[in-house]
């Protein structure tokens, strides 16, 4: 295995609203994150710089230049809500001229318009919960003939940001104060769509033209008091001290029928590739009535920390974090199908 001269790059640029320190979404955590996986890519000998990007665009610049690395390792995040800088990010990336792990700025976007991304799934003929609709207006709500119950939330976050207690609603009364909530809020239209009633699993993938489908993880919800709708709530993912954190787990490997297990992998995979992913990411799968899958969310460039999400997954398969981070950059030294390779930002590194 080659050594490589990996940038490892991060948004750090700080949160616009306090953070508490039960917050596991917080930015230390997130700076905790950057040091593992240095850690771990310098294990298998690596060349690893850690470069943070806020607010000087230019100097990042600069010292990309003077780095010249092999590979950028792309773990930078939006900490604004609605920024939608991720996908300009990945962009500016690919126009140095430098590989990149992960998903392009294409598919970064889409996975952000949660409304254009479960659309395009639809018209590729991936099914999607019923009733999506985006509501710019609290006044969209009476357009709709809607069969309750109804899930909403932002339509541009991502890491379950805006969605609560309360997204799950059972009136259209109810539905318009939440657009409402949201509109004011996150200054972002909202995302309604049909709640499914049946299990909720993650599906992990990882690889460029060989994609590898990881062992599914089913979110169990069977300990929540039954005031609290079985959703993956910001507080579920994130704030240890909720009674949504603390009653809510993984189980990985879930326990599915293997036909039941087929399908979902399919559906996910072709999601996945729908919306141009690559290199690795997360599925969000729900049941309905009836036990069909349906697509909820393809989440690009999910979260990369040991021994939770995608890491636990790939652990379940045999794969240690330093391998899965390993398997992440070969994907971004292969390239993407058709991609061009077209510097445009001046003294980009020469071609082998």
């Amino acid at each position: 295995m080659k050594a490589l001269k990996v940038a490892l790059i991060y948004n750090a640029a700080a949160a616009t609203t306090s953070e508490s320190p039960e917050d596991r979404g917080s930015v230390n955590d997130l700076r905790t994150m950057i040091r593992r996986m240095a850690r771990a890519l310098r294990s298998l000998g690596h060349n690893v710089e850690i470069l943070p990007l806020s607010n000087d665009l230019m100097a990042f610049q600069r010292r990309m230049h003077r780095l010249q690395p092999d590979a950028v390792f792309n773990q930078y995040d939006d900490v604004v809500h609605g920024a939608l800088y991720e996908m300009r990010v990945a962009a500016l990336v690919r126009m140095m001229g430098y590989p990149m792990t992960g998903s392009p700025a294409l598919a970064l976007g889409l996975s952000r318009y949660k409304y254009m991304a479960s659309t395009l799934l639809q018209g590729a003929g991936i099914p999607i919960p019923p009733d999506t609709h985006l509501l710019e207006r609290v006044g969209d709500v009476d357009r709709v003939r809607w069969q309750f119950p109804i899930i909403v939330q932002p339509s541009q976050e991502h890491a379950g940001i805006g969605v609560e207690r309360d997204s799950v609603v059972n009136s259209r009364n109810a539905l318009k104060d939440r657009v409402r909530r949201i509109r004011s809020t996150y200054n972002q239209p909202a995302l309604a769509q049909r709640f499914l009633p049946g299990r909720e699993f993650n599906v992990g993938v990882v690889g460029g033209r060989r994609v590898r489908v990881m062992p599914l993880a089913e979110v169990d919800y069977s300990q929540l008091p039954g005031e609290i709708p079985p959703i993956m709530s910001y507080a579920a993912k994130w704030l240890e001290g909720s009674i949504e954190y603390k009653k809510t787990s993984v189980i990985c490997p879930a326990a599915v029928e293997p036909e039941l297990a087929r399908r979902i992998s399919m559906v996910s995979l072709r999601a996945f590739r729908a919306v141009n992913g690559w290199g690795y990411g997360r599925v969000d799968i729900r049941l309905d009535e009836a036990g069909e899958p349906y697509v909820l969310e393809v989440n690009c460039n999910p979260s990369l920390d040991e021994a939770v999400s995608l890491a636990r997954s790939a652990l379940r398969a045999g794969i240690n974090y330093p391998r899965l981070l390993q398997m992440i950059l070969n994907a971004a030294l292969e390239g993407m199908p058709f991609d061009v390779d077209m510097p445009m930002l001046g003294n980009a590194p020469a071609k082998p």
